[in-house]
């Protein structure tokens, strides 16, 4: 809805629908906050990696800031939209003092999974991300929807418009799974 794709999700209108995973925020933003603190109580200061340029990363940043506040921590958000500016952010993260790094949600990050987890691994800073990719290739941890179940549920999308169904009648769907990965041998490699 944020980036024009849909009117509403009950009622999307024009030729789209399908599933969502929640990536941009939607409530999993601040949980990421917590979560990242329940697991390394000891942080104080975390930088947060955004694309400003994702109209998503709004409500993301919102939740972030408001879950910082609660929980007392110093935030840094740090916009990173192409491969120089993620430079700039990865040289900011290390002068800052940071101790936790979130990634939120946005292709741009999904393409440099690796260089994000490399990253962070060399810095010996738990991360936080959006989806288990990130935790498959090496990162700490992930909270967000089931990107396989949402694969599923799109599957039964098309069965229901190549059996006439209007795109636009049918919901944009929410997760209705969710899952909190960790990766064990990351874990201990941080202590």
């Amino acid at each position: 809805v944020a980036s024009g794709l849909v009117a509403s999700l009950a009622r999307p209108g024009g030729n789209i629908t399908g599933t969502a995973f929640g990536v941009g925020g939607e409530g999993f933003a601040g949980k990421w906050v917590q979560l990242l603190r329940e697991a390394v109580p000891r942080i104080s200061h975390v930088a947060a990696l955004m694309n400003s340029a994702n109209p998503s990363s709004t409500t993301a940043v919102k939740e972030i800031q408001a879950a910082a506040i609660i929980l007392k921590l110093k935030l840094d958000l740090l916009d990173a939209r192409n491969d120089a500016t993620l430079d700039k952010t990865f040289s900011a993260i290390s002068a800052s003092g940071a101790q936790a790094i979130i990634v939120t949600g946005d292709p741009f990050f999904s393409v440099n999974t690796a260089r994000l987890v490399q990253f962070a691994a060399s810095k010996r800073l738990p991360a936080m991300y959006y989806s288990e990719p990130f935790v498959i290739a090496g990162g700490l941890m992930s909270y967000g929807g089931s990107i396989n179940d949402s694969w599923r549920r799109a599957g039964r999308y098309v069965d229901k418009i190549l059996k006439g169904a209007k795109p636009g009648d049918l919901p944009v769907e929410q997760p209705t799974k969710f899952e909190l990965v960790i990766n064990m041998k990351t874990a201990k490699m941080l202590g």
